[in-house]
């Protein structure tokens, strides 16, 4: 049966997220980097309703069970499933937070709501509120003929009892969090102490100054979180440009279906059922009942407080091994290949190469990808540096980067009124592929240097995202990336690559090969091992193929951070195969594909996972690292993660999430990556 084969997607990714609440809830961890992996796993929970619950829930209200796209189980059988673990998820986060506040209060950091204020502190808060908040707020009062509510908001909902009415009805009102507003309000020091109010409690604190106007006996407010279906609908009218294409759809995803409302489970029944008619909630299975406060997100931003000891230390971003930052980039890149590894390495390096290639008076083009970039991106501004030098400069970027849309607009407004020649790639595919090539006038000829990588060229999530990046100027590799713009511009030609691995049209039978090579390796008697670190595995077909090279005695070892739907250990399936998660510091994003293939080592970094969509819907690299000395560096950081006995969690096996016990030496994979580059510095 496909259930005793495979871990259903969604529940596997709920096992991910429970991983990062673990972090949360662990003591080792310094005291605010915990409240952040809260908030981080509030906002992994937020994008997983807008996605994934969203999709599974169209497929519930359709007319077809949907147990071939979920892995066997039926769709509506599946909303209870993750609806139970979620529940538990957020009793658990709700728990996790208590215990997180009670050490914050022995470090003498305290939260107050609106009951706790002093006379000494009242005055600072109303002024805040006045000045920071007040001009800030939405406050809606509720009607009863329609209104339009949409977004994705955490909102107070306001039940008000007036005195004197005569209709002897309540009145109800939202009142928006503002999103531009800190949520956390930093009072004063006082006596060595620091206190700290949520911003709902200083709203609540106010309402005798927002309603003013009305003449109640009693107000309350409560909490409460709607989530939307977040899936885009490109329309298909041919009057319209594709950048207005995607402005409309993400102005209608403001208002789409609400697939989940958390709310304060001591809210009157009374409120709750307006609340639900007012925003569209119309069946139960959308109400997620939790306390006092949501939106834990904001976690992800809590102040530091200037309290470093309460923080993970800082690395300081290392240099490469024998390529300094004030040498000329394409003069070094010219003699060998390069690997960085950020965050450990200075993603300096990538701006540095693109900074140069914009001022060389030699180079004649510029082409690169952009899936998402920083908000003041120096990737973008480089760019159009070089354009405005009069470099041909030709930009593929992805609009369609799911909640990057507006800013990836902006980013592609910004870029065409420079000069920059857009690429929007190919329909009813996403480009996700990391790559810049450049071509330079050398001679007669003009030479290609580039770069390929596994992460987004974003020079803000390189600082916490773990990703390598190949530097080069091997012109067949790179002969092979000019192919992939070629077929970005002229997607009805299909391109033949010598080197690289490119989806949609390669990647599935590349990897089917290079696993059966190794199958065939094993049967003869010769070396054969896979070792795969990956952000997600999801398809079937290569899971099965995966299962097979188990069973001829190919050794598997995979680091797989988030989904995974293989089940690794299981006799006469799959007991060659293990796999583990690490969830720390930094967010393990890399995908690494290493076949033994008989000693002489197949090596790839790419931009893709092994998920259906990434083989079949998007435009995808994979560059082979053909530097002995690269292989090796390659190897032993991966090889560093395998070891690690510390932020190691088994997946998919009985007891779910379990740690790596612990041999010997602890190794946590992080910290002695980031060993590793220093003492290289050193050599």
């Amino acid at each position: 049966m496909v259930k005793d084969k495979f871990i259903n997607r969604e529940l596997s990714w709920l096992d991910f997220n429970a991983r990062v609440l673990q972090e949360a809830a662990d003591p080792s961890v310094p005291l605010i980097e915990r409240l952040r992996f809260l908030g981080i796993f509030s906002n992994n929970l937020d994008e997983f309703f807008q996605v994934r619950f969203a999709t599974v829930k169209r497929i519930s209200q359709s007319e077809k069970s949907g147990k071939k796209a979920l892995g066997g189980i039926e769709a509506s059988k599946l909303l209870e499933e993750i609806t139970k673990v979620v529940i538990k998820l957020q009793e658990s986060s709700a728990k996790t937070l208590e215990e997180i506040e009670e050490q914050l209060q022995k470090e003498n950091i305290h939260f107050i709501n609106e009951k706790e204020v002093s006379p000494s502190q009242a005055e600072f808060l109303t002024d805040y509120f006045l000045q920071k908040v007040s001009p800030a707020l939405v406050t809606v009062i509720l009607k009863e003929e329609e209104q339009d509510f949409s977004d994705n908001i955490a909102f107070l909902a306001i039940k008000m009892d007036l005195k004197n009415d005569p209709t002897n009805d309540n009145l109800y009102a939202f009142i928006e969090l503002p999103k531009e507003v800190d949520r956390f309000v930093v009072l004063p020091l006082e006596d060595g102490k620091q206190y700290l109010m949520m911003l709902d409690d200083l709203i609540r604190y106010h309402f005798h100054l927002i309603f003013s106007m009305f003449n109640y006996s009693s107000i309350e407010g409560h909490m409460l979180k709607i989530t939307r279906d977040a899936e885009l609908d490109i329309e298909e009218n041919v009057g319209k440009s594709y950048i207005e294409k995607i402005i409309n759809s993400v102005k209608d995803r403001l208002a789409g279906d609400p697939v989940r409302l958390v709310y304060d489970n001591s809210i009157a029944p009374e409120t709750l059922k307006v609340v639900m008619r007012k925003l569209g909630v119309a069946t139960s299975d959308s109400l997620i009942p939790g306390g006092r406060y949501h939106h834990r997100r904001d976690y992800m931003n809590f102040p530091s407080l200037e309290r470093k000891e309460l923080l993970y230390s800082k690395f300081q971003p290392l240099p490469i091994h024998d390529l300094s930052l004030r040498q000329n980039m394409l003069e070094a890149v010219a003699k060998k290949d390069y690997l960085i590894y950020t965050p450990y390495h200075n993603f300096a390096y990538v701006i540095k190469f693109l900074r140069e290639a914009a001022l060389d008076p030699k180079v004649k083009t510029i082409k690169i990808t952009i899936y998402r970039l920083a908000k003041l991106s120096q990737v973008a501004s480089s760019l159009i540096n070089a354009a405005k030098n009069g470099k041909k400069v030709v930009v593929q970027i992805e609009l369609q980067a799911r909640f990057d849309e507006e800013n990836n607009i902006q980013v592609a407004e910004n870029l065409e009124s420079a000069g920059v020649h857009l690429i929007f790639g190919v329909p009813g595919l996403k480009v996700h592929s990391k790559i810049c090539v450049i071509e330079r006038e050398e001679g007669k000829k003009l030479k290609r240097y580039g770069f390929i990588s596994t992460g987004n060229f974003n020079e803000v999530t390189a600082r916490i995202y773990t990703d390598y990046t190949l530097f080069t100027s091997h012109q067949k590799i790179l002969k092979d990336v000019l192919k992939v713009f070629d077929f970005l511009e002229v997607n009805y030609k299909i391109k033949k690559y010598k080197h690289l691995i490119v989806s949609p049209h390669y990647t599935f039978s590349a990897l089917i090969g290079l696993i059966d090579n190794e199958i065939q390796n094993k049967r003869n008697g010769k070396k054969a091992k896979i070792q795969l670190k990956l952000n997600n595995v999801t398809n079937n077909a290569i899971i099965s193929k995966l299962y097979e090279a188990s069973r001829a005695g190919v050794q598997i070892d995979m680091i797989v951070r988030g989904v995974c739907c293989l089940i690794p250990g299981v006799e006469g399936m799959s007991e060659n195969i293990r796999v583990i998660s690490i969830v720390d510091k930094f967010l393990e994003h890399p995908r690494i594909y290493i076949f033994e293939n008989d000693g002489s080592p197949k090596m790839y970094i790419s931009s893709a996972d092994w998920m259906t969509r990434n083989i079949d819907n998007r435009i995808e690299v994979a560059c082979p690292i053909l530097d002995e000395n690269l292989q090796k560096e390659l190897l032993d950081t991966f090889m560093i993660s395998w070891n690690d006995n510390v932020k190691a969690r088994l997946v998919n096996t009985a007891k779910k999430n379990a740690f790596v016990q612990n041999k010997g030496k602890s190794i946590r994979s992080q910290w002695a990556t980031y060993d590793y580059f220093s003492a290289k510095m050193s050599q």
